[in-house]
Parts: C-alpha cells; structure tokens; sequence
C-alpha cells in the first residue's frame, strides 16, 4: 500500500502535536463542552433550531479553549496540528455535537484559501488574527442553482480601476446558499468569478451590501447556523484577493478536498461512534424475554457488531490518508481520492450505525431524550456537505480507472500480490480474503473496459463503491498486521488490540470480497447484451473461493461481540442463541 510522496504543500512533512500536548487538547475539549452544553441545553438547543453563539465563541477563545489553534500553523500563532491531530480532534468534537463541530470546521475551511493560496502577508494577517482573535469564519463557495459545481456559480467579482488603469478594489454581486456561520461570522471568504476565472476574496461582514438570510429550517445539524449570503455590490480592497492573482480559486479549492474531506469523515465516525457506544449501554440494561439485548444473538450481530466493524475499517483509512498528508502526499490535490474514499466510507458507515441505534433502542430511540434520533438527523449532512456521497464516487472511480487502464489492468492484482505477501508474515488479519477482493475487482474493471460499460454513468458510480470498499479492505487488514507487529502509529486509540483488530478486518474483508464478487458481477451483467464477450470474462471472479472465505464468519463476529462488551464486565463468551 505503500505510495511515493511529495514533501511540497502548506501540510507537507509535519508530525504535528506531540501526543501528550493532543491528550491534554482533546481532554480540555471534553470539559468544556461538558461544562458548557449540558445534556438539557443541547436538546434545548435542537428542539429550538438555536445556534449557540456564545459557545462557538468561546471554543475559539484563545484564553478558553481556542481549538482552532490546532488547524493553524505555529508561525502564525497556532498549534500546527498534524492531518492526524486534526482527525482526532473533529472526531471528539462530533461525538459530542455535530453542530457545533461544524462550526468550529467552518473558520478553519474558511481560513483554507488563505493558508494555501493567500501571499505571506495575507497569511500573516488574516492567520494571526483567527489565531490571536478567535474570529469566526465562514466558507461562501456553494451557490442555490449551482450546488457542489463550482465552476458553474454565478456570483461576479468587477474589477475596480484607478485612473492609471491600476485595481484598486473589487465589486462583488451574487448569492450564497448553505454556509455555514453565515449568520454568525465576522468575516466570509467568497468565491466569485472574475476576469480571469474564479477567485477566492476576504469579505467582512458589516460590508455596505453584504447580508444574511434567516436561519436555514434543517433536518438535522440544528446547533450549526447555516444561512444564505446575499452580496449586493459589495466593495473589498484589492488586497482582499486570496493570492492577489485572478482566476486561482478553483485550483485552491482543489487543493485542500484531501484534507478537508478527512475533517468530514471524522465527524462521520465520531457521530457513528456515540450512537453505537450509547446502544450498547442501553442493550445491557434493557431487559427483553427474562435476558439483556446484549446476550441475544440477534440484536447484536445486526445492530451492533456490522457498524462497529465498518467505522473501524473506515477509521483505518482515515488514518492511512492522515499519515500520508503528513508525510507531504497532499500537494496539488494528490490525496483528493483518497480524501474521497475516507469521507465515503466512514459518513455512509456513521449514518448506518445511527440508524441501527434508533432500531436498538426501540421506541425509545425514536424519542428525544435518548438523542440516538438526534445523531441520525446530525449525521447525515455528512455525506452531503463538503461533496455528496455521489461525487465521492464519482472522484474515486475517474481517478480509478485511470489507474487501472494505465497499468494494464495490473493496479489492483499487484495489490493482491502485496496483500497476499502480507498474509503470508501476518495470516490472522485477513489479507488473503481482502487480496481476493482485489482479484475480483481487477476481473470487473477489466470486464467494464472490453464492454465499454462505464459510458453507464450508474455503472461507473457502483464501481467507485466497490474500489472504496476494496481499498478500505486492504487498508484495514494493513494496520491489523502493523498493530500485530507492535507497529501502530502513536495517535491511534488504544480502544482495540492487535486481536480485536484483526477479527474486525476479517469481518471487513469478508464483506468486502462478496460485495465486488456478487455486485460487480451484477453491474457488469446488467449493462451487458445477451452473448457480450464480457459476460464470458467476468467467469474469471474468484466466487467459489470468496465464498469459501466466508467460512469462520459467525464465530469471529461472536468475538467482535465479545470484544464490545467486555468492558461491562461480560468475562466469558455470551449466548449465542439468547
């Protein structure tokens, strides 16, 4: 899985936070939260569709808490977190609320055009004060007719001449929907098209013809403030555009989705996380045909133990892209896959590990004051802000298939060779059954490219499934073999050993082989004529094999389940039948 790395970009080579310093943040963030959002208030706040400005404040109060020093470098004033620190941190903060996590988000993704695209003295002066301030920031990019597509937003940026011909400022006409801190923010950062293409300015918010829409009446994420922007001839100096270079903007927004995305996973595995730690609390407890739910095999090998499973595996590639942007991977876009993949999997794992938390917890999960219900509506911005599940597809299948015609076919069969290397020092973590996942993945691209299936845009969209649940296989039953050789990075949770983690990644592995064995075959049937060459080279799927590697599933979930609830003083294996 090893790949080569750039050393260049604003993330390049850093180890971030040392992992005291991170304990002692992440330790802070917990008590404060807990001091200033109360269980009562936090419903308080949903039930009311209220943000808590005073909060959001405070959290980026520099004598406070100043979270927001973690995503800024220490030159400017901040923490210089690592892509590592900052996964943890967003993690933690979405356990505790989404909403406020995507406040907090919003000034750091409003602060990303200038920290890759800004000169030294924009840096130095915008990054000092987010620093030193606390000011709170928003990211004015979506529009309401051009949604995630960028390049089709219609918010204009008219030059300002002196007499000399000179710029000396900006006149700024358009609409923003969907920002977060829009009502709340002192300063935004807004993309509009210019002359020379589109550019990212600085816009304060008391600007003459700069205002906000209500509140935005959300689903979920109801602590967050989201509203429109309305820009009605707004002036900004020259020197508030990002880079003082036109036509910049869309390749400085590329530049950071890597990182960004893996933000937006985080929260996705933070919200999956609470949801299912608050559903095994509950099935302890809970009582049903004279035994806990927690001992009946049933409740717990579908509504627990699959979600637990899948927010592991999608935590190990949170963790192996994190690795990778700290290792200076992240420049000019690299890692905007890989970001893809991490976001995929770990917000669509979150919002199925949400829902399974309502169905835990009965009637009662459908009721406010157990919050699993509350979660559910919270989670599921994550798969669409910041790129809809639909373009993370979209993004890992191009980038994909590519890899896959410009290799012969060979990317993902030398990936079985390395997987099955693998297993060969490590045979516990299931690197064989994920190498079989490649194998059969390899037979499915390779059958898509002799039929010309992904002119299909659904058929390209289910393969970028498939290679994400592929490389999330790989990648899991990877770190199960490092945490088996005492090889694990030194921020990762210490929740599951090396055991654990290897009947988790086999699990993983397991579903994975079968989902590319049984759907890809599918998709490429399905786009098919009767009698198609392609019909006759997907035959070449290792089936029998996956299927056989099935063998040893129910006992290992037994252990998945056993692993879970251990820590509530289960010391022998529990009943398998309930």
């Amino acid at each position: 899985m090893t790949e080569t790395v750039s050393t260049a970009g604003p993330h390049a080579a850093t180890s971030g936070l040392d992992l005291s310093t991170l304990s002692l943040m992440l330790e802070a963030l917990d008590d404060f939260i807990a001091a200033s959002l109360t269980p009562e208030l936090q419903l308080e706040l949903d039930h009311e569709d209220r943000c808590p400005e005073d909060i959001v404040r405070a959290m980026s109060d520099p004598d406070t808490l100043g979270v927001q020093l973690v995503f800024i470098p220490e030159e400017f004033g901040g923490m210089g977190g690592s892509a590592w620190d900052s996964y943890r941190v967003c993690e933690a903060m979405a356990r505790k609320d989404i909403g406020l996590a995507t406040a907090v988000f919003a000034t750091f993704l409003g602060s990303d055009p200038i920290v890759f695209g800004g000169t030294p003295e924009q840096q130095e002066h915008w990054l000092t004060r987010i620093a030193g301030e606390g000011l709170v920031f928003a990211y004015g990019a979506t529009e309401p007719e051009a949604g995630s597509d960028l390049g089709a937003m219609t918010t204009t940026a008219e030059r300002i001449t002196a007499d000399d011909g000179t710029v000396t400022a900006y006149r700024i006409t358009g609409r923003k929907q969907w920002i977060s801190n829009g009502s709340i923010a002192d300063f935004s950062t807004v993309l509009a098209a210019t002359e020379d293409g589109p550019s990212w300015f600085v816009v304060p918010q008391d600007s003459a013809g700069f205002s906000s829409g209500p509140p935005e009446d959300k689903h979920g994420l109801r602590l967050s403030n989201t509203s429109a922007l309305y820009l009605d001839d707004v002036e900004v100096p020259a020197d508030h555009l990002i880079g003082e270079v036109e036509g910049k903007g869309l390749v400085q927004a590329q530049n950071v989705f890597g990182y960004t995305r893996l933000m937006v996973a985080a929260f996705g595995l933070g919200g999956g996380w609470e949801a299912l730690d608050r559903s095994l609390a509950y099935s302890v407890e809970r009582v049903q045909g004279g035994s806990p739910l927690s001992e009946k095999q049933g409740f717990t090998h579908k509504l627990i133990v699959p979600w637990a499973v899948r927010l592991e595996a999608a935590r190990s590639f949170i963790e192996h892209t994190a690795t990778r942007l700290d290792a200076g991977a992240g420049a000019e876009g690299a890692l905007n896959t890989e970001g893809a993949i991490a976001k995929y999997m770990s917000t669509e794992a979150g919002i199925a590990a949400a829902d399974a938390a309502i169905q835990a917890h009965g009637g009662y999960g459908y009721t406010r004051p157990y919050v699993v219900e509350k979660i559910r509506r919270d989670v599921r911005i994550t798969t669409i802000y910041e790129g809809t599940s639909e373009i993370m597809e979209m993004t890992i299948a191009r980038d994909r298939w590519q890899r896959h015609l410009k290799s012969g076919g060979r990317h993902y069969s030398d990936m079985a060779d390395r997987l099955e290397a693998m297993h060969a020092a490590q045979p516990s973590a299931g690197a064989d059954i994920a190498a079989l996942a490649c194998r059969a993945l390899a037979v499915v691209l390779e059958a898509c490219r002799t039929g010309r299936l992904t002119r299909n845009q659904h058929v390209l969209f289910r393969l970028g499934e498939l290679i994400a649940w592929t490389e999330t296989a790989a990648v899991f039953v990877t770190k199960a073999a490092a945490a088996a050789e005492q090889s694990l990075h030194e921020k990762c949770l210490s929740r599951f050993d090396a055991d654990a983690l290897a009947v988790m990644s086999r699990v993983f592995a397991r579903e994975a082989a079968q989902k590319v064995a049984l759907e890809g075959t599918r998709w490429v049937a399905g786009a098919s004529e009767p009698g198609s060459a392609q019909l006759t080279t997907i035959g070449d799927v290792p089936t029998a094999r996956i299927m056989a590697a099935q063998a040893g599933l129910v006992t290992d979930l037994d252990t998945v389940r056993d692993i879970l609830y251990a820590p509530f003083g289960s010391g022998s294996p529990l009943s398998a039948t309930g």
